[in-house]
């Protein structure tokens, strides 16, 4: 038994900025990265490109994106762009869970990701699946990138999602569980995207719930900051009457 999911979004930039973005998604408020990127040479040595860690804040716990390797890259003689990557994430399984996982990979997780941009039909697709413990939950999404058929300035995408368990007698549960992270996942994929795009043309990103938070707490502590300066006064007036 798997479960079936497909769903339809829009981001109103172009076919041609959503595949720029779709190789700078990261990082974003909505993902953290520590993003190690490497390249084969012909001796069969590894170099690795750059290192760098970025913190977000910690709306973002629940899916961080910790590396994005490089595994290969062509381009094809019909100019298609074919690349796979390497992703390790981090995601907090439910406690019920984390009994059937070895305790160091119960918080992370290896995915592929397999993609296809072909500028000719000016279509990007990408096809993504977990391999680490696969047994447990297998988590497969394809996706298509195309121009919006009613404005041909947005970019359509087309997800679908395959989920299944091979755990007898929790397999059930684990695909609902898988379903709804896939769900939430794609909410915030979409929100990355439209935050990156907003900075590649100049426009301010709207603000996270994490940074609509935090400055809600900062004028909090310096209004009870002000609050305690004003009865500190008035308590030493008091004193010296």
């Amino acid at each position: 038994m798997v479960k079936y999911y497909c769903c339809t979004g829009v981001l109103k930039s172009t076919w041609d900025q959503v595949c720029t973005a779709f190789w700078q998604r990261y990082p974003n408020p909505y993902r953290v990265i520590n993003i190690c990127t490497h390249q084969q040479h012909e001796s069969g040595a590894d170099c690795r490109l750059f290192t760098t860690t970025l913190w977000i804040s910690s709306i973002t716990k629940h899916n961080h994106v910790l590396t994005e390797d490089i595994i290969f890259r062509e381009v094809t003689a019909d100019n298609r762009l074919v690349s796979r990557r390497l992703l390790t994430k981090t995601s907090r399984s439910p406690r019920w869970m984390e009994r059937y996982l070895p305790k160091h990979m119960a918080s992370s997780a290896y995915i592929v990701e397999d993609s296809v941009v072909d500028p000719q039909k000016r279509t990007m697709t990408t096809l993504t699946w977990n391999i680490s413990h696969a047994r447990l939950m297998s988590v497969k999404e394809q996706c298509e990138y195309r121009i919006n058929p009613e404005n041909g300035c947005w970019t359509e995408i087309t997800r679908e999602a395959r989920i299944s368990s091979g755990v007898c007698g929790l397999s059930r549960a684990i695909q609902e569980f898988g379903l709804a992270r896939f769900k939430t996942s794609v909410t915030k994929t979409m929100k990355g995207f439209e935050y990156v795009l907003a900075k590649m043309q100049g426009e301010t990103p709207s603000r996270t719930l994490a940074e609509t938070a935090t400055e809600r707490a900062r004028e909090t502590a310096l209004a009870a900051k002000e609050k305690a300066k004003g009865l500190a006064s008035h308590a030493q007036k008091k004193q010296y009457v």
